[in-house]
């Protein structure tokens, strides 16, 4: 399985809202098919992921089968962060700067209403510290179409403390929760193989690299 993601840079900055923006065919398509244990998934529940960058901020856009009911909140709340959404659908994305302390990471989430969760965490061998008051100023958008969400979001560099260099690699993973709780589904595009559903095992996370 590729456990390296190029992210290729982008010259011009553009609107999140633009879900169809010319600026997401440079960036390379990954299909997420797995969930956390390695199994196959339905292609239902297939996604794919796109990541751009530029020198103000990051982009992530995915783009998720939907052959199933959704699970979303009936108020989605737009203006801040929603704790507890990882129990509702979303897409997600760890990320962690400094592949040496690979165990400190961030975690971003996007729903198909646009709801959004911004956290920093420590994942230590037996505890997990959890930072729910960072702020990243994450900017989301969302789109449904037939059996197909669309969700995205934009995080400037400043909620990293840094900015990336041509050539430098993070360490991180992509995933997916979505369904029911008795059909929940979990992937991940770099599995996890837990006994049970866990996305927080930093010593599975693939690269991402910046590329220009």
């Amino acid at each position: 399985m590729m456990n390296k993601i190029e992210i290729k840079k982008v010259l011009t900055d553009f609107p999140i809202e633009k879900l169809d923006s010319e600026s997401w065919n440079l960036a390379q398509e990954y299909l997420v098919t797995k969930y956390w244990s390695g199994e196959s998934a339905p292609v239902g529940r297939h996604f794919k992921a796109r990541l751009l960058w530029s020198e103000s901020a990051l982009y992530v856009r995915f783009e998720a089968n939907q052959d199933e009911p959704l699970i979303v909140s009936d108020a989605p709340n737009l203006s801040s962060k929603t704790n507890g959404l990882w129990d509702r659908d979303v897409c997600e994305i760890f990320l962690a700067p400094n592949p040496k302390e690979f165990r400190k990471y961030f975690e971003f989430e996007v729903a198909p209403t646009g709801e959004w969760i911004d956290l920093a965490i420590y994942q230590m061998p037996d505890a997990r510290e959890t930072n729910f008051e960072y702020h990243s100023g994450m900017q989301t958008a969302a789109k449904l179409e037939d059996n197909k969400v669309w969700m995205a979001f934009k995080v400037e560099w400043q909620a990293f403390d840094k900015i990336p260099k041509t050539g430098e690699i993070w360490k991180g993973n992509i995933l997916r929760c979505v369904g029911a709780i008795k059909s929940r589904g979990y992937l991940t595009w770099q599995p996890t193989l837990t006994p049970k559903p866990n996305f927080h095992v930093p010593e599975k996370f693939g690269e991402f690299e910046f590329v220009s």
